[in-house]
């Protein structure tokens, strides 16, 4: 399995639902805590303030670009309100921590969210010092994963060759522009795709279901 990726030597991982499990609920909390400040923000009840977030999350990419497009949200008021949650749901898994520590290259985290928060995850994740670079909601003036943005910026910044990157995610449509670029596409489907129409396979070059799994694979081969 290392020969399919020999050519790699630059590692981007999604955050959210990736580097831990969708099934641990961690984002429910996020995603509650939104509901709970549109709430807040509009004067509607829990059920019309989900509407909202989840049409600003369809229609703009995610729900804090729509809240500054149409309120002018403070997006650090935003990011730190929605990430104040607790992270006792998420524990270190050895094969991840392992698995990263001894890929060859740099690795990355490139999240939709922000770097105190990924910082907070990935200290909680034994992943603290693993990773160059957290490419975050700010660094890219919060246009988010899917737009081209982002991913122009990191690879500029890093002087990343795209020939020689990786990119691992849970949402297809975030695998687009990093395939467009020249990446390598790893989808992680393990439930947490939010497709509002059916994925296109077509920017998914490996499909796994376990990071862990698949980082072990890959660390079990170079023994």
């Amino acid at each position: 399995m290392r020969d399919q990726f020999a050519h790699i030597s630059d590692w981007i991982f999604d955050l959210d639902n990736t580097l831990y499990p969708a099934s641990s609920g961690l984002f429910a909390h996020i995603d509650k805590r939104m509901t709970g400040f549109i709430a807040d923000l509009m004067d509607l009840d829990p059920i019309e303030a989900r509407k909202v977030q989840k049409g600003y999350f369809a229609s703009h990419g995610t729900t804090l670009a729509g809240l500054m497009a149409d309120h002018d949200v403070d997006p650090h008021h935003f990011l730190d309100h929605v990430h104040d949650i607790p992270l006792e749901d998420i524990t270190p898994d050895p094969r991840i921590v392992e698995g990263i520590a001894n890929l060859p290259g740099r690795a990355f985290i490139y999240t939709n969210g922000d770097a105190p928060y990924a910082g907070r995850v990935l200290e909680r994740l034994g992943l603290g010092s693993h990773f160059v670079h957290v490419h975050d909601i700010h660094a890219t003036n919060y246009r988010p994963k899917p737009e081209p943005h982002g991913y122009e910026q990191l690879v500029r910044q890093f002087d990343i060759d795209p020939a020689g990157a990786l990119m691992v995610e849970d949402m297809i449509k975030n695998l687009k522009p990093a395939k467009a670029l020249g990446f390598t596409t790893i989808w992680v489907d393990n439930g947490s795709e939010q497709a509002q129409e059916a994925p296109d396979f077509a920017h998914v070059d490996h499909r796994i279901t376990d990071v862990g799994a698949w980082l072990a694979e890959l660390n079990g081969d170079n023994e």
